[in-house]
């Protein structure tokens, strides 16, 4: 047995050994309600996925078609689902949500309930099925699928009345049971007129049940979830606070949602754990123009938006609109292997490492799985306020960022903290937050220190900690 096979498994042992310890004490953990469902749990591990536009308005010019569209005008010389995946697999992308149908009806598949679709293009001479594509596409390159199936139709004629809601049920049918498994379903409020110029009464409850009934695991997004929200902007910036939970009683998708900053915020005693998705485009606009191609988001741009969505405990989730090709165009992978560069230099490191820690508030013994970079250890503290987590690192160093981690199974609970570093003797503090989250990525004015202590002052309930890490990040 060689060197490596035998650290692999005292490794490995160790790992395990941690995790055994750490389900002790879980038996132990009275949660603070609510708290995420499993899935909601794995979708938060994602952090990062591709929104994917596509349909004629890429061929058009619009970001919003009118139902009028010839669907002949939907014709990619050359579409390539595979560089889809393969892109947003190397960018570090988890997954791609495509828009299916998007407000001008038109349908990427051959709904049998529609005649406008790709069915009635001149593409693949009527054969072509998007949908069919990009689920072979990420089931070859290993990472995983999801579709926004806008409610609004401008196309149909049956939009507007009662009929429609079966109609939409039935193209929701369709692509939830021949299209394989998805991992989020997304749905915005968008209620504007129809051909007939009237608006449409959604039945919401109907579409709910129904689509957890075909797939149980989905995800779906909304304005009000019921498994993650929007939050209240498409610029992908959540704000320095940012509760997992929100109250939706009374409230409704679109018209009738709750208020912006609300859906940035989350509500701090929230009565449902709806977690936070931050969608924007890599470029101006959500469909692809040739217009746009010198306005590409750069990726330090991205990498900053990176730092306040999922930084401030959500998930990104970054347009790349096909080109009329059907590719993914130059400028936009460019940008994405770039921005895939600044994350791997942020986090490569970290400065933690071989650090000695202290506490005033808990079991010293279990300090350790603060800087293990395990997801499933982590460290309980044993005062809700006021516990300070104290770091030494072997030598002095510079620190601009520190990234914080809750055991948010338990609950989200830390609702003030501050970070200071050790300077000519005292401690100056350099970062004031409030929520903590699955991940809050903390940045300061960089100082050389050897010495780092963090204070959670205010919490819903003794704090569990998984993971402190600090870095020194380019910017």
């Amino acid at each position: 047995m060689t060197n490596r096979i035998k650290s692999f498994i005292i490794a490995s042992l160790l790992a395990g050994l941690a995790f055994q310890t750490n389900l002790l004490h879980a038996q132990h953990i009275q949660p603070v309600l609510p708290v995420p469902t499993e899935k909601q749990l794995k979708w938060q591990e994602k952090e990062f996925y591709l929104f994917m536009h596509f349909g004629p308005n890429t061929f058009t010019d619009k970001e919003w078609g009118d139902g009028k569209e010839d669907p002949n005008v939907f014709n990619p010389t050359d579409l390539d689902c595979v560089q889809w995946a393969r892109i947003a697999k190397k960018a570090g992308a988890k997954g791609i949500i495509i828009t299916a149908k998007h407000h001008d009806g038109f349908c990427l598949w051959p709904s049998k309930f529609s005649t406008h679709t790709v069915r009635e293009s001149k593409w693949r001479n009527g054969k072509g099925d998007v949908i069919k594509e990009l689920a072979a596409a990420c089931k070859k390159e290993g990472i995983e699928m999801g579709v926004y199936i806008s409610p609004w139709d401008r196309n149909h004629p049956a939009y507007g009345t009662a009929a429609y809601n079966d109609v939409y049920l039935s193209t929701m049918k369709e692509l939830l049971t021949g299209y394989g498994k998805y991992f989020e379903l997304w749905w915005d409020g968008a209620n504007g007129e129809g051909p007939n110029g009237k608006k449409q009464v959604y039945d919401f409850k109907r579409f709910q049940d129904s689509v957890f009934k075909w797939q149980p695991q989905l995800i779906v997004f909304s304005d009000i979830g019921p498994s993650v929200r929007w939050i209240g902007n498409e610029r992908g910036i959540i704000g320095n606070t940012n509760w997992n939970l929100l109250d939706t009683a009374g409230f409704k998708r679109g018209h009738g949602a709750p208020p912006n900053d609300t859906l940035n915020q989350g509500n701090r005693n929230g009565k449902n754990w709806i977690p936070a998705e931050a969608d924007v485009s890599i470029r101006p606009g959500w469909f692809y123009r040739a217009s746009e191609d010198s306005k590409v988001k750069s990726p330090q741009t991205l990498f900053n938006i990176y730092l306040k969505s999922v930084g401030n405990g959500g998930n990104l989730l970054l347009n790349v609109p096909p080109d009329t090709r059907g590719k993914i165009a130059d400028a936009d992978s460019a940008s994405l292997m770039g921005f895939l560069q600044l994350r791997k230099q942020a986090f490569q490191h970290d400065l933690l490492e071989g650090a000695s820690i202290s506490t005033n508030a808990g079991d010293e013994k279990q300090l350790k799985y603060l800087t293990d970079h395990n997801i499933q250890t982590y460290w309980i503290s044993h005062r809700a306020n006021d516990a300070q987590l104290e770091f030494r690192l072997p030598n002095k160093t510079l620190v601009n960022t520190l990234v914080l981690e809750e055991m948010i199974r338990y609950g989200q609970r830390v609702a003030a903290f501050t970070i200071e570093l050790y300077q000519n003797g005292q401690y100056e503090k350099v970062f004031t937050g409030t929520t903590i989250g699955r991940k809050k990525i903390a940045s300061f004015e960089g100082k050389e220190t050897d010495r780092i202590r963090v204070t959670v002052q205010e919490a819903k309930a003794a704090p569990i900690l998984r993971s402190v890490a600090a870095y020194a990040i380019s910017r």
